[in-house]
């Protein structure tokens, strides 16, 4: 009886001591930010099994965690793939009745919420999946089963609508890890989109997207089924889990359609994963991996990342199910060197004008293969520069305003600074970061020198 009134009073104090500022679409159609209309970069992390997999202490140890490392979005999902509908969570509680959409469990979502509330409480928005995608259609993967139509795939997306109306930590995502087939799952996922808004009780209310597989180069994510649907407000990859994918040009392909709309990665290289599901040839993903995914990503237009890890995604932990490969525990996961670098991506980011920055590779003379990819994107009065090996590159000047710039040298790996020289922004000019070679990532910061821009920290 006390463990129950400690968690009712919890949730209650969580809700109306701890309101998150809502977040909507900037001004300029390409950034999220708060509804004072302060910048938000969304840096994200796949914790796909949380609801399902962890109990209430194990949760907020894992969300206190993250919260730490400078993470703002948790990406979790309701119905889970790892047998989700039949396999109970911690309390055992499975989330529906007799696997019926219409008839969701109260005591398994009265865990969902207080997690919800417990992110509230630290600071950190869910990136809310009503579903897996196999509950749409199995696939190859996914132990499903089916059972969604349009018709019960909008009663549940009104009922959980209609429940989370005033949490406004939640950003709402469809799709989980399924591209749509047919029209058909078309009508399910907008059905479900249209249950949520109603459920809500206003369109715009909560952000919206879609999680897909990866897709064709030239299918833009989300935005090849999604783009003009009202309710997608903006696009989301997956990018999959190999080192070379250029994850640049898929971003730009979703970054260049109109009407314009935000896009980011929301599942790329996890950290810790069997290298294109091959680990016998290709090992492991490194820090080094996700990093560079990351970095290629945000500077190719970009509007945030999520970072994925292969032990934290399923929970992994001694007993259980290991997906595709023998793995660290969820608790030893967390603390793997390439989930602590992301942070320096958030600092960094956070530490220039936000909602003037765009892509721009015609500031490059030689951007370089895939390997060593340099890529490139500028403010009106700042420009950052990735080389993923710390080889040269020449810089074509005068894009940015001032008459000198500052240089600074930003290390991925620590977050550490290098003040460097001051050029005269005219012409081209080489630049050579401090160290070279494969996993020596570096940053160079141009700034107009009359902004006296703060280093990153």
């Amino acid at each position: 009886m006390k463990t129950i009134a400690s968690t009712i009073l919890f949730l209650l104090l969580a809700t109306l001591s701890y309101p998150q500022t809502p977040l909507q679409v900037s001004a300029n159609q390409r950034y999220l930010v708060k509804s004072d209309g302060t910048p938000f970069f969304w840096l994200g992390d796949t914790a796909w099994e949380l609801f399902h997999r962890l109990n209430r202490e194990e949760a907020t140890d894992y969300l206190q965690n993250r919260a730490d490392k400078k993470f703002n979005v948790i990406q979790a999902v309701a119905l889970a793939e790892l047998d989700g509908l039949n396999t109970p969570n911690a309390y055992g509680e499975r989330p529906l009745v007799n696997n019926d959409p219409t008839t969701p469990n109260e005591a398994y979502f009265t865990h969902v919420d207080f997690i919800i509330d417990k992110a509230a409480a630290l600071g950190l928005y869910i990136g809310f999946l009503p579903t897996w995608g196999d509950k749409v259609f199995p696939d190859r993967w996914g132990k499903g089963p089916m059972i969604f139509n349009s018709e019960n795939a909008k009663i549940y997306g009104k009922w959980l609508g209609t429940r989370y109306r005033n949490r406004s930590n939640i950003i709402w995502i469809l799709g989980g890890d399924r591209n749509p087939r047919n029209a058909e799952d078309l009508a399910i996922w907008r059905a479900m989109a249209a249950g949520i808004t109603e459920g809500i009780g206003s369109p715009g209310k909560a952000l919206m997207t879609f999680h897909p597989q990866p897709n064709d180069l030239q299918d833009g994510g989300s935005s090849k089924w999604f783009h003009q649907d009202s309710w997608l407000d903006f696009n989301m990859f997956q990018t999959g889990h190999c080192r070379e994918n250029n994850v640049w040009d898929r971003i730009q392909v979703a970054y260049k359609k109109t009407p314009i709309k935000p896009v980011l990665d929301g599942e790329t290289i996890y950290e810790d994963h069997p290298v294109c599901f091959n680990a016998k040839d290709l090992g492991t993903s490194s820090a080094y991996d996700v990093r560079k995914h990351a970095y290629l990503d945000v500077f190719a237009g970009g509007c945030g990342h999520t970072y994925g890890c292969h032990d934290i995604w399923q929970m992994y932990d001694q007993g259980r199910e290991a997906i595709n490969g023998p793995h660290l525990s969820w608790k030893e996961a967390m603390n793997l060197p390439g989930a602590g670098q992301m942070q320096f991506l958030r600092i960094l980011m956070e530490s220039r004008p936000i909602l003037d920055r765009v892509p721009d590779q015609s500031l490059l003379s030689n951007a370089r293969g895939d390997h060593d990819r340099i890529q490139a994107t500028r403010g009106k009065d700042y420009l950052m520069v990735y080389s993923s090996q710390g080889k040269t590159f020449t810089l074509n000047l005068a894009k940015i305003s001032g008459k000198t710039l500052k240089a600074t040298w930003y290390n991925p790996r620590n977050g550490e600074s290098k003040p460097g020289e001051t050029v005269t922004n005219a012409g081209q000019k080489n630049f050579t970061p401090p160290s070279q070679g494969y996993g020596q990532d570096w940053v160079l910061i141009l700034d107009d020198s009359r902004k006296n821009y703060p280093l990153p920290k």
